[in-house]
């Protein structure tokens, strides 16, 4: 399998997107924290702006709370979790993210599923990594490892979060997130 072209609509301006990262961990502290270090050097380096940066135990009530506050924080466009979407009794991330989603976005744990298919084989079987959308923000849960958040932001979240990238990206549908809740 071949990874697809990605093209740059080179009549689009960049539009920096503003970017929450949540590391989840009962034995790490932001200091050891080398999975956000990854995902915030990469969203710096593509011209992003990181909004804010936390870590909380793996605490299912906890982790939907801070999703929540952020989506409901204007000053924040998208959060990107690490740490928590394996399989074991503690790994309760997947669970807090679909507790404050709208919608998911299905596609993004397939797409993610095929980049980590290339890189570890079978054993991308074991990751949970979810995408979805609460209140116009966009949230994606990634696995902890800094293998799994390179493969995540350079193969998806880079792309999909240029307002440059063609044929569609996240960042053109902003605006519309939320319409649902402007209908009368």
């Amino acid at each position: 399998m071949t990874t697809p072209p990605h093209r740059l609509n080179p009549d689009r301006d960049f539009i920096p997107v503003r970017i929450a990262i949540l590391a989840v961990s009962d034995t790490r502290g932001l200091d050891q924290d080398k999975s956000g270090d990854v995902l915030q050097g990469r969203i710096e380096k593509a011209g992003h702006i990181l909004a804010a940066r936390t870590i909380l135990r793996d605490e299912r009530a906890e982790i939907a709370d801070q999703l929540r506050e952020w989506c409901a924080d204007p000053e924040i466009d998208v959060v990107i979790s690490t740490g928590g979407t394996g399989l074991t009794g503690r790994d309760v991330t997947v669970e807090a993210h679909r507790d404050v989603y709208e919608k998911e976005i299905e596609a993004f744990a397939t797409i993610f599923s095929l980049v980590s298919y290339q890189k570890i084989g079978t054993s991308a079987v074991q990751s949970r990594a979810t995408g979805g959308v609460a209140n116009g923000t966009y949230l994606f849960a990634l696995p902890g490892s800094s293998g799994a958040c390179k493969d995540a932001w350079d193969e998806i979240l880079h792309w999909q979060l240029d307002y440059r990238h063609s044929p569609c990206n996240f960042v053109e549908i902003f605006p519309r997130l939320d319409e649902h809740k402007r209908r009368k």
